[in-house]
């Protein structure tokens, strides 16, 4: 899948308040994709640190392009579980999200995600299984 591909997918699949991340495609692989999430400080909470919620849906956006890599196109898909641990926390700075499918099955698609920072130091680690509908 090469970089339209990967906008249009995201264009066409995502809600809208995921779309607004802005998430741009960075490398894409036979069944692995990087994704970057620049910086806005509208992504912040209270706390001065980028919400978990948002890692959360580019962990999810990023295996989502993955997997479509790795199929060789979009299929419906939904999650089944996405379990994540925030290692770091992100303050400033655009961050690279790269997604691996681990294990591509007939139904079951397992994965793994990491999340850096601008410095390239793991924020984010998340586990990931798909289930695909088709």
């Amino acid at each position: 899948m090469d970089d339209n591909a990967i906008r249009e997918l995201l264009d066409r699949v995502l809600a809208p308040w995921v779309r607004a991340l802005a998430l741009t495609p960075v490398k894409v692989g036979e069944d692995s994709a990087t994704l970057r999430l620049p910086f806005s400080g509208e992504l912040r909470h209270s706390g001065g640190v980028i919400c978990g919620q948002v890692f959360m849906a580019a962990a999810d956006t990023a295996m989502v392009v993955a997997i479509s890599a790795a199929l060789g196109g979009f299929k419906p898909m939904t999650t089944v579980s996405l379990n994540i641990s925030f290692m770091k926390a992100v303050r400033k700075g655009d961050v690279l999200i790269t997604a691996r499918v681990l294990r591509l099955g007939r139904n079951l698609v397992f994965g793994e995600v990491e999340l850096l920072d601008e410095d390239g130091r793991l924020a984010v680690h998340a586990t990931t299984t798909y289930a695909l509908l088709d």
